[in-house]
């Protein structure tokens, strides 16, 4: 695609049954010029520090941060943008000391999305800095990833009306973007009416040799019936301006749904394996693992898994944002949204999380490190037994800016819950709830025996006499660990959502640990590093901090809890 200011395309329409062809000539492009003061920066650190004590936009952030923080909902200790609302979660990387998370941003003066920008050197406490990539001869800046080559950091994301681009900076804080073209390095529109075997979306990128790729999200009809399911594109290029399409990326995908799309991919190694994070507009964060097939430029999947366990909307976790982090895993942080209308303000991010493998197939998320820098007045709830179908106030334990760690022994409950952000008479509670064995079973096991025919495993020995005692995989059932937020709120403009419930495998023996995060309006819970699950939530009442718990359809055991309060994570001015 030319880059000069006038350009001619030829499109393929079809009129009244015929394919005509016709051409026209463009005129001057739209100037989409943002409303939004920027700035040139120094290009040393003490430098950029200096000018950012100074920088009237950077002042206008702090400023509107102070002001929103009266907001009885809004998080202290999960990163909310400092002004207006918020969405995808775009380019996380580590750059010279510091973890770099940019976003949508939709600054007041110019609604429309530019990439705001905030730093942290440990992912929890984050700084505000201006925005970082603005509209023009994009209409809007839209979802992308990062890489981190060598002295510089590239940028690549879609720019609506565009095509897919790529920014460039080398400074230390990354604060000055160059886009490397006027205009798209994978256009939206061929140039000779022709139609693209791919869709042009958002844009992931990384280096295997002399070649940088990229994947472009979209979806395919192939699916049964035609219908479309997800798909990801592979594009090369030495030069990062001069782009070849290859192939759809992924194999063996019988993981992902029908109507998926692929949305906000982030490709990296895990272990020594490889993970493609991703949105799906119909059904929230999934992620697939598998190996990267480097000669023949392939991803062949084994296995995948959803961070969405109910709709993306009202009040659950949106779209991934994600980062080697140089010991072998990955982190990754997702947008959530909102559940009321709040004032100035709407999305908030979840906190970062670390995956790793257990084996091959099976992943594992818990919350980074430094989440433990936070507590401060520790509370301990010693070994206490839960009679079946009593519930149990924790007395000393409230708050509504927390965190609690609890271990149980489900013993022969069936279901545990525990219950926060409780008003005294339980007008207002949020309801989490393990189910002991209560999801799927691994499903019957067909084996066959010297010459059978493959067959349900206890109808072999029907022809070999093998009495073998052997698993019975129907019996092998997951736990589930769920989110009720129903009763959380008395307020009439909160929008309901249904249960967010999620599998977990819990072995035989092991006890359920169980690690909640509630800050204001938001629940995250993290179960045995192997799940987590999330959900907004909006109390009316200030008397909603209490915690209680109870076991149902028999006895369990509450061998510990551990409860702090937690600090805010604003405030810190060092970078």
């Amino acid at each position: 695609m030319t880059t000069k200011r006038f350009f001619r395309s030829t499109y393929l329409l079809a009129l009244i049954g015929a394919n005509v062809a016709v051409s026209f000539a463009q005129t001057e492009k739209p100037d989409y010029t943002s409303k939004v003061p920027k700035f040139s920066f120094p290009n040393t650190l003490p430098e950029q520090e200096a000018a950012l004590k100074t920088n009237r936009l950077l002042q206008r952030l702090n400023a509107s941060r102070a002001k929103l923080a009266a907001d009885r909902f809004r998080p202290i200790y999960h990163y909310v943008n400092p002004e207006g609302n918020l969405n995808d979660p775009n380019g996380l990387c580590y750059w010279q000391g510091n973890w770099h998370l940019f976003y949508q941003a939709y600054p007041p003066e110019d609604p429309r999305q530019h990439w705001g920008h905030a730093v942290s050197k440990d992912l929890v406490h984050w700084q505000d800095l201006p925005y970082a990539i603005y509209p023009n001869p994009e209409k809007q800046v839209y979802s992308g990833s990062t890489l981190v080559d060598g002295d510089r950091v590239i940028a690549m994301y879609h720019g609506t009306g565009v095509g897919n681009m790529v920014a460039i900076a080398k400074d230390p804080l990354l604060l000055n973007w160059e886009k490397i073209v006027d205009g798209a390095v994978i256009p939206s529109v061929s140039t000779d009416g022709r139609q693209l075997p791919y869709s042009v979306f958002d844009p992931s990128i990384w280096k295997k040799g002399e070649y940088y790729y990229s994947l472009s999200a979209g979806r395919v009809p192939e699916g049964p019936g035609g219908r479309p399911v997800r798909a990801d594109f592979l594009f090369r290029s030495k030069d990062l301006i001069n782009w070849e399409y290859l192939h759809e990326f992924v194999e063996g995908d019988r993981f992902t749904q029908i109507g998926d799309d692929g949305a906000c991919p982030y490709f990296w190694p895990i272990g020594d394996r490889y993970i493609l994070n991703f949105f799906s507009h119909m059904s929230g964060g999934q992620y697939l693992l598998g190996d990267y097939d480097k000669k023949n430029d392939r991803f062949v999947v084994t296995s995948g898994g959803k961070y969405n366990h109910g709709a993306v909307s009202p009040s659950g976790v949106h779209a991934p944002s994600a980062a080697p982090d140089g010991k072998g895993g990955v982190i990754v942080i997702f947008n959530m949204n909102p559940g009321k209308p709040t004032e100035g303000w709407n999305q908030i991010m979840t906190l970062p999380r670390r995956l790793t493998l257990a084996g091959k197939d099976e992943l594992l998320q818990e919350p980074v490190e430094a989440m433990e820098s936070l507590r401060y007045d520790p509370r301990h709830v010693g070994t206490l037994n839960l009679p079946s179908n009593q519930e149990i106030p924790l007395m000393e334990i409230n708050g509504n800016a927390m965190e609690i760690i609890a271990e149980i022994d489900p013993q022969t409950a069936q279901l545990v819950e525990l219950n926060v952000l409780r008003s005294p008479d339980k007008e207002e509670y949020t309801r989490i709830s393990f189910f002991k064995e209560k999801g799927f079973s691994k499903g019957l096991d067909y084996q066959s025996g010297p010459g059978t025919a493959s067959m349900p495993l206890d109808l072999v020995k029907l022809f070999t006499g093998d009495e073998t005692p052997r698993p019975d995989n129907r019996r092998q059932r997951e736990s589930l660990i769920s989110i009720e937020t129903s009763n959380a709120s008395t307020l009439t403009d909160v929008q309901f959502r249904a249960p967010e419930t999620a599998p977990v495998n819990i072995a035989p023996g092991e006890t359920v640990k169980l690690r909640v995060f509630i800050d204001k309006s938001v629940v995250e819970v993290f179960v045995n590093g192997k799940q987590c699950v999330a959900a907004r939530v909006y109390p009316g009442r200030d008397d909603s901090v209490g915690v209680s718990i109870a076991a149902k359809g028999g006895n369990a055991q509450l061998k510990s809890l551990d409860a702090w309060q937690m600090k805010s994570i604003y405030g810190d001015s060092r970078l």
